[in-house]
């Protein structure tokens, strides 16, 4: 069965790194404007560059530990690398792979196309009747078909009966 959804513990970790690396870009950032806004005032200098040292390195810290929390939450354990096994890569992005690619097999599955034609041959019953004309229906409402597609796939449909 494939999974749809990104763990809790996941996107907990996510969001952990998000808040990590937005600490740490206003730390740093903080510092860089207290430098720029202190320029040229020496006054307890070692003092100053030290704790300013300090700050700037945590603030870097917290930046790069969020961004690797944030990418192992967004990918997953095997899926970021850290873990070399294809199988649980594969797993761990499936979420993605959905949204991507996985769209046009999603619609395709909903739509009832086989993609599977000549291959695995996952038996799909023909849908009913009624259900073709509907979703025929549909297709020509949303402007995919012409008025002669339309006439001409209906007809057939309606000779199989």
């Amino acid at each position: 069965m494939a999974r749809r959804d990104i763990s809790g513990q996941r996107k907990t970790l996510y969001y952990l790194g998000l808040i990590l690396t937005g600490g740490g870009v206003l730390l740093f950032g903080g510092v860089m404007l207290g430098s720029v806004l202190n320029f040229g005032n020496f006054s307890n200098f070692t003092g100053r560059a030290q704790t300013i040292g300090v700050a700037a390195f945590i603030g870097i810290a917290c930046i790069l530990v969020g961004t690797f929390l944030r990418v192992v939450g967004a990918r997953g354990v095997a899926g970021s690398g850290l873990v070399l096994d294809p199988r649980k890569a594969r797993e761990d992005v499936e979420p993605w792979s959905r949204m991507t690619g996985g769209v046009v097999k999603d619609a395709a599955e909903e739509a009832g196309l086989d993609l599977d034609a000549g291959g695995k041959g996952s038996a799909r019953p023909e849908p009913a009747f009624d259900e073709r004309l509907r979703k025929l229906h549909q297709l020509h409402k949303d402007g995919i078909l012409t008025k002669e597609e339309y006439e001409r796939e209906k007809a057939e449909i309606l000779d199989e009966i």
